[in-house]
């Protein structure tokens, strides 16, 4: 019995490790500009689908670890490719306009991506190749597959780099002067514009690499992938609080645990719904999330658009 609930606990944090990756992302995104990318999950959805396709040309060319590492790379370029279009056609030209106005047109460029990406690969199930040749960690009862290594191992690094990243760099602390305050980045010299760009295809490279360790568990990719990943980034950026990347990571683990301990407990077919509704709790019993920055920060832009 105790086995079975630390492998439940295991799987949990293997998915949660993927989801606080896209929670981050949603976050870096928010952070800085205020605004939220609805077209977020499509990005990630069509870099899945560019890996896909380029995969399957690339057959037998490449041996199975070649393979895994080409999918990765390739995976990851077009979700950055894809928010950098999204950026400039959605963000740039509207950065001092309505936040409403910047929302709505992500979401009318996430159906337009949603149907390029159908264009490439028209069937509705598309098989995504993780040919994965390590065998599972057995520790006692316990049992690791490698896609779970791999999840741990990644997101572990991402973390580390993205910490001392924020904490031990000029990019680092622009990204945090103009998330504080985009008057006092405007003030010593920060260009906003650049700092914001590199911010979104930071956040969409990191919801890549999240997508493709979705993806390799997963070994296929749907256009529902766009809306689940959508889904997934915004609930663990609202568990752990808009704006704190720390409760990125704790929301997006934390809902990983829940979702699998709800599997374990009444099946497949709650786990969505029990992942609702903890999000709903949440919110009902602290509104600005676990780190409890949205109130704070709202009120911070408001100000400065006044």
């Amino acid at each position: 019995m105790m086995a079975d609930v630390l492998q439940t606990l295991l799987n949990g944090l293997a998915a949660g490790a993927a989801y606080a990756l896209l929670g981050v992302g949603f976050t870096l995104m928010f952070g800085v500009m205020r605004r939220l990318n609805l077209s977020y999950g499509a990005t990630l959805m069509f870099g899945g689908y560019l890996g896909a396709l380029l995969m399957a040309k690339a057959g037998d060319a490449l041996p199975g670890g070649l393979l895994t590492v080409f999918g990765a790379v390739v995976t990851v370029a077009g979700a950055t490719l894809a928010g950098l279009y999204v950026e400039r056609l959605c963000f740039a030209p509207l950065r001092d306009r309505s936040g409403v106005a910047a929302m709505v047109s992500s979401f009318a460029v996430w159906m337009q991506i949603e149907a390029l990406a159908s264009l490439l690969l028209p069937q509705h199930t598309n098989p995504y190749p993780a040919p994965l040749d390590l065998a599972p960690l057995h520790l006692g009862a316990l049992t690791l597959r490698a896609e779970h290594l791999l999840t741990f191992a990644v997101a572990a690094l991402l973390a580390i780099f993205l910490h001392r990243l924020l904490s031990a760099s000029r990019f680092g602390l622009a990204l945090r002067t103009l998330s504080d305050s985009a008057a006092a980045a405007q003030a010593v010299g920060i260009d906003a514009r650049r700092t914001t760009l590199l911010a979104f295809l930071l956040a969409s490279a990191l919801g890549g690499v999240g997508a493709w360790l979705v993806l390799v568990a997963d070994q296929q990719v749907t256009p529902m992938f766009g809306m689940w990943s959508t889904a997934k980034g915004l609930i663990a950026m609202m568990l752990g609080g808009l704006g704190s990347i720390p409760g990125a990571v704790i929301g997006g683990l934390l809902l990983g645990l829940v979702e699998a301990t709800g599997q374990a407990l009444f099946g497949p077919q709650v786990r969505e719904l029990i992942a609702y509704g903890l999000l709903f709790v949440v919110l009902v019993v602290r509104p600005g999330g676990i780190f409890g920055r949205a109130t704070i920060d709202l009120d911070a832009a408001a100000r400065e658009r006044l």
